[in-house]
């Protein structure tokens, strides 16, 4: 058939329309916006007791305003964009449910749908056309209603997919006069950049991302173009999407399901997105029963998903964002991203927020039980992800959790953090953090280095939260190994000592630690440190590595490190006292770069290292 025949007017489509009628229409960007405004202004006595269904609403055509008149009632299944505040009203219903979970409520006719208004491309010459830029449930809600309505779009993408549609399959079509649903880059300011360079390490070549919208977003794209064949399994396609398949970062090679091809179920950007994404085989559309299932979801190696939140307490649940930009990140749609994450080969889930808000209060609190939009489970929160650095949570305590979460709070607001704490019993009575604004810890020498026998170390300044790794590593050596560092026989290094050891003043002593493993699955193998001598401008150096790493090289390492972070800080020359039976660590010592000064009496050798 010609399929012009089958092309009406808004106002035919709206005598369609019986009062009581369960109406599903496009989700968020791709919103039918010529057929919504006709049927929120018709004046048909038919246009009433409408039941609206959207899986996602932007809240364009569908406004608050039409809904206070109470001839519609709008049923959605996010929390996000302007929804919250017509939900917490009552103007709007909320069907808590798993986004994998939707397309079986329809399947089953647990959500009725009598009609289906859907945004569609111009056909082509076979009659084709594409959903262009959102999938979601569309087919399964074109199969439940006995009227389906196309509203052809000129300006949207062809893109490929489960989204070619024939025309056959419409009921009646209209002409759009508006234009799709398009949205601006967001701003990207300091503190979004660094959050951003704290979480870029922590993805992998080989990687599988879930991306969402805004400034964190915008922020980390950039800095992921040097990584290798990473892939795409993201519920939206944005702009900064685009941009990192273009820099050849993305491969989608390592990937297991839709091998070659960027997943995602909806796409919200710029023109500029929509032009590049026209008739593009490298992403691929397809419905949210397989980009939110989890089990499909963790068949992909390496999945990664980021996902920015407003708060976090310091046990670990976390306060999800509301109101605008807040998209595909609520409690129902996180869950699937997190359970494929956690089924995922490698998979991890990083939390990320600054340490303040806008106006300037914490956003790490001890609890968030007054913040609506919770993910209370706080055993699926593995990594939070700040300004000041990276929280592990996965394994750990409710102790190791709360100081971990403490250390990237805000300097201004560590404090406080530590006297809630203890007030909830969380950590010790006697806890002490470091707290020093004008001398941070030296956070810039945070590196990775393969010593010999291929063993890759990680170096890092110690840290508060280091108390229950530090208390392992020195329960691991030989009486005889503690007596060489400690020049006495340790038998317990109880809470009270290990917390003062761990808890440096950085204005005195430096102390790195190299670690094994990966991180937040890591253990301490190594620890160096110096203390300025409060009489001169030298300061004493000491070492400590773990007797199976003796030997390759990693002590060596750790004193040249020393000696450049020394020379930066101003001191003159280091100073070390050392067993003269310990042979290995002096050798260390003489074959260093720099000249040594040795002399020795009662079995002790006392070592100065000029720096000039």
């Amino acid at each position: 058939m010609r399929w012009e025949k089958l092309i009406v007017s808004p106002e035919m489509v709206m005598e369609k329309v019986k009062p009581g009628m369960s109406i599903f229409i496009g989700t968020g960007p791709a919103e039918p916006r010529t057929l919504v405004k006709h049927l929120m202004t018709t004046d048909s006595k038919a246009g009433q007791d409408l039941e609206l269904i959207q899986l996602v609403s932007l809240g364009d055509a569908i406004t608050l305003k039409e809904l206070d008149v109470q001839r519609y009632r709008l049923k959605t299944f996010c929390t996000g964009w302007v929804a919250d505040e017509a939900i917490t009203s009552g103007r709007i219903d909320l069907i808590p449910s798993r986004f994998s979970w939707i397309p079986e409520l329809i399947e089953s006719e647990q959500i009725p749908i009598d009609a289906a208004f859907i945004q569609i491309t111009p056909p082509d010459r076979m009659g084709n056309c594409s959903l262009g830029i959102a999938v979601d449930v569309v087919r399964l809600a074109m199969e439940k209603a006995s009227l389906v309505v196309g509203e052809i779009n000129h300006q949207i993408p062809y893109t490929y997919g489960d989204t070619i549609i024939h025309v056959s399959d419409f009921s009646l079509l209209v002409q759009s006069t508006e234009p799709p649903i398009l949205l601006e880059r967001w701003p990207v300011d300091d503190i979004f950049k660094t959050i951003a360079a704290n979480i870029e390490p922590l993805i992998k070549d080989g990687s599988c991302l879930s991306f969402s919208i805004g400034s964190l977003f915008e922020a980390l794209g950039p800095l992921l173009v040097g990584k290798k064949n990473l892939g795409i399994h993201s519920p939206l396609f944005t702009d900064a999407l685009m941009e990192l398949i273009l820099s050849g970062a993305v491969t989608n090679r390592r990937k297991e399901i839709f091998r070659g091809k960027s997943l995602t179920s909806y796409i919200l950007g710029t023109p500029e997105l929509l032009k590049w994404l026209d008739r593009n085989p490298m992403v691929e559309l397809q419905g949210i029963d397989r980009v939110f299932n989890p089990s499909k979801i963790g068949l992909n190696p390496q999945f990664v998903a980021v996902i920015p939140v407003r708060k976090v307490d310091l046990t670990g649940r976390v306060a999800l964002h509301v109101g605008k930009g807040a998209i595909a990140t609520g409690p129902a749609e996180v869950l699937d991203l997190i359970h494929g994450a956690e089924i995922s080969p490698g998979g991890s889930v990083i939390f990320a927020l600054p340490s303040r808000n806008r106006q300037g209060k914490p956003n790490i609190l001890g609890s968030i039980k007054s913040f609506q939009n919770q993910f209370g489970q706080r055993e699926s929160v593995d990594i939070v992800v700040t300004e000041f650095g990276v929280a592990y949570l996965k394994g750990h305590t409710l102790r190791e959790r709360a100081l971990a979460l403490i250390e990237i709070a805000h300097p201004d607001d560590r404090l406080n953090l530590l006297e809630k704490a203890k007030k909830m019993h969380i950590l010790y009575p006697d806890q002490i953090i470091e707290i020093d604004h004008a001398h941070p810890h030296p956070v810039k020498i945070a590196t990775e280095q393969i010593v010999k026998l291929g063993v890759k170390i990680r170096f890092r300044p110690i840290k508060s939260s280091d108390e229950e790794g530090m208390r392992r590593f020195f329960y691991q050596f030989s009486d005889i190994s503690i007596y060489s560092r400690y020049f006495a026989h340790i038998r317990t290094m109880p809470h009270a000592k290990m917390q003062e050891y761990v808890n440096v003043d950085s204005r005195q002593v430096v102390s790195i630690v190299g670690l094994v493993g990966e991180p937040g699955r890591d253990r301490i193998v190594a620890e160096s440190r110096y203390i300025k001598n409060p009489y001169n401008n030298f300061a004493e150096l000491v070492f400590f590595v773990d007797e199976q790493f003796q030997g390759l090289g990693i002590a060596s390492y750790l004193y040249k490190m020393l000696i450049r972070i020394g020379k930066d800080r101003g001191l003159q020359g280091l100073t070390a006292s050392v067993l003269s039976s310990n042979i290995g660590m002096l050798k260390v010592f003489k074959k260093g770069a720099l000249p040594v000064q040795i002399t020795s009496e009662s079995g002790v050798s006392e070592l100065t290292i000029p720096f000039y």
